[in-house]
């Protein structure tokens, strides 16, 4: 008996180790990407959504191998409990992620048959980046705030629904907002009108994340909303 004990530790450890897989190469992909190591889509899309989520489900295979050993000796159930929710906490977080990030539109306006266009300095980074032109699509539930607002208040807005203001202007208001993690970047722009007030928010990247566009350009609208 003596002698399976270490073989048990050692064992349980390794499934452990197993279920950090996939947390440390999200880690990785993130610090790669926003040093600039590799591309967006390559850090973001193939090892944290790709590679990471078959290591997600390693993990938990892993986890419940080490609970068919705590089974058996009682002192590797804190390595297994371990284990069990780190996997659980990781295959958890990528189910829900793939429910966001379905494809959604990445570009919506509150406009579809005028599309507000995006300011000069904003339109320039948006070639740069290699965005290119794409065609504004409608969200459900996205509306054209009633109302003409001031410049200020526009700003204002859109730093209350987390847009950097890149520029402002008598009738636009431009901004930009960049992902905590990976950097994912979108693009608004705030057309002013005698009566109504349109918004326009476009993903700057190729990736497909869901109605993030969506979200963001509703927040605006409601906080220019009175």
């Amino acid at each position: 008996m003596s002698n399976t004990h270490p073989k048990g530790s050692w064992l349980a450890q390794l499934l452990l180790a197993a279920t950090l897989l996939a947390p440390v190469l999200l880690l990785v992909a993130v610090v790669g990407t926003r040093a600039q190591l590799w591309s967006l889509e390559f850090g973001m899309g193939v090892l944290g959504l790709t590679v990471g989520r078959i290591l997600a489900y390693l993990g938990l295979a892993a986890a419940l191998a080490a609970c068919l050993l705590a089974f058996r000796e009682r002192r590797l159930l804190g390595i297994a409990a371990a284990a069990l929710l780190i996997a659980g906490v990781t295959v958890g977080g990528f189910a829900f992620q793939e429910r966001r990030f379905s494809e959604a539109p990445r570009d919506v306006t509150t406009d579809l048959d005028e599309p507000p266009a995006f300011g000069r300095i904003l339109a320039a980074e948006r070639r740069l980046a290699g965005a290119g032109d794409s065609q504004p699509q409608a969200c459900p539930g996205l509306a054209a705030a009633s109302t003409q607002v001031a410049p200020e208040t526009a700003a204002w807005a859109l730093e209350k629904a987390g847009f950097t203001v890149l520029g402002t202007a008598p009738f636009r208001v431009d901004g930009r907002k960049e992902g905590a993690w990976f950097g994912v970047t979108h693009d608004v722009t705030v057309r002013i009108r005698p009566g109504r007030t349109d918004v326009r928010v476009a993903g700057r990247d190729s990736l497909h994340i869901g109605d993030e566009a969506c979200r963001l350009a509703k927040a605006v609208v409601a906080e220019l909303t009175p």
